[in-house]
């Protein structure tokens, strides 16, 4: 049985990537983003290189779409991670050379690319080719090149970028230029020179926004710097920034990070008081802190409160609450917040639901066990050999 299934999947996949290829598809409305689907869900189970470029091929990706920037993201990630440089050298040098990619927005995507696979040289080059292209040099590919750096943490190259190039090309940085900087400034544990940033922008006219304030902020929690922290909160209010709820959810998860889930939840018990509605970002990072300090119950509180409050959870949240309730061996609790999950669509991890299965199996819930790999196998049938496995050993 499982091997019957294994091979329909394997023969479904490749008709599915023949599809793909089909020209005649392109005659649906549809057609583009069903190639898109098609080629993520490839994507996703695929680890051959050349397999992976040539779904990305077969389906005519372009980065104005949101749902091919994923696809583009998914198998650049897959790439890296199998260290094939050249192929994806080779896929964006051809990508940028069809006469539907000859734009300046395209060619700064690409060099965003180049970042998550950690190739800054080549994202560099790309900037530096970019007259040869047709296109000049401006502050959006120069910011582009930034987030580069930023993306292969490559700190040193964002500084020297940030020094030299406006210098070099007669470009003006702007404040996505600054914003840029002082986020890789914060990652690299360098949060300290963002107040010489912010002293550059008030000389230069640039008036810092939330997200200036938001960078700056986590990354003085990052260093346990809270002195600078409310520093930050009070040149906001000298810039005229109102620290909305993106502010407080910054500050609610870098405490909760630090392991001071209590008093993130003080802090979002005072911005209730002020008026403030938080969302289910605020939520989920209060119960993930919860749960990762071990206090599962307030987690549970914090998730009904959500409800209550008609705050609809997103899958993170769900993922969340059934990983640690099972880590807890609260067995029964998981398997009602996975219930609820799974009737929305969503599905949390193999490792988490085999945590649980196994661990409601241990609490002698057989039954509901295999209730949960029944439908995992229906919806997953590329894992159904793996949960077979499982079930049988849930009987011994």
């Amino acid at each position: 049985m499982a091997l019957r299934l294994k091979l329909r999947s394997i023969f479904l996949s490749r008709h599915f990537s023949t599809s793909i290829l089909n020209p005649n598809s392109s005659k649906n409305p549809q057609a583009t983003k069903q190639k898109s689907r098609a080629a993520l869900s490839l994507l996703r189970t695929e680890n051959n290189p050349e397999r992976i470029l040539e779904i990305c091929r077969s389906a005519q990706l372009t980065p104005e779409s949101h749902l091919d920037r994923n696809v583009y993201s998914e198998a650049i990630s897959k790439l890296k991670g199998l260290n094939y440089f050249n192929g994806i050298r080779a896929f964006f040098q051809e990508s940028m050379a069809r006469p539907d990619m000859k734009s300046e927005r395209f060619v700064s995507h690409f060099m965003v690319l180049y970042g998550q696979a950690g190739m800054v040289d080549d994202a560099r080059k790309t900037f530096e080719e970019m007259p040869q292209m047709g296109f000049d040099r401006t502050v959006k590919t120069l910011n582009a090149l930034l987030f580069s750096c930023v993306l292969a943490k490559d700190h040193e190259e964002m500084k020297r970028v940030y020094m030299e190039f406006p210098v070099i090309y007669g470009i003006v940085p702007n404040l996505d230029t600054y914003n840029t900087v002082i986020k890789g400034f914060c990652e690299s544990g360098d949060s300290s020179s963002c107040f010489s940033i912010l002293a550059e922008m008030s000389r230069k006219g640039v008036k810092p926004n939330a997200t200036t304030f938001g960078a700056m902020i986590a990354g003085f929690y990052e260093e346990g710097k809270f002195e600078d922290v409310g520093k930050a909160l009070e040149m906001m209010k000298e810039h005229g920034v109102s620290p909305g709820i993106s502010i407080y959810n910054t500050r609610i998860k870098s405490l909760c990070k630090l392991g001071r889930s209590k008093e993130a939840k003080a802090l979002f018990e005072g911005i209730l008081s002020r008026g403030y509605k938080p969302n289910n970002v605020t939520y989920n990072y209060l119960i993930h802190g919860f749960c990762k300090e071990g206090d599962l119950e307030e987690a549970k509180r914090l998730f009904e409160r959500m409800v209550r409050s008609e705050i609809k959870p997103d899958g993170f949240c769900y993922f969340t609450l059934v990983y640690f309730l099972c880590k807890g061996e609260e067995f029964e609790a998981a398997l009602k917040i996975c219930r609820e999950c799974l009737a929305k669509g969503w599905v949390p991890n193999f490792t988490t639901m085999k945590l649980l299965v196994e661990g409601l199996a241990s609490i002698s819930k057989v039954n509901e066990a295999k209730e949960i790999i029944r439908q995992l196998k229906e919806k997953f049938s590329l894992n159904a050999d793996k949960w077979t496995e499982i079930e049988k050993g849930l009987a011994k």
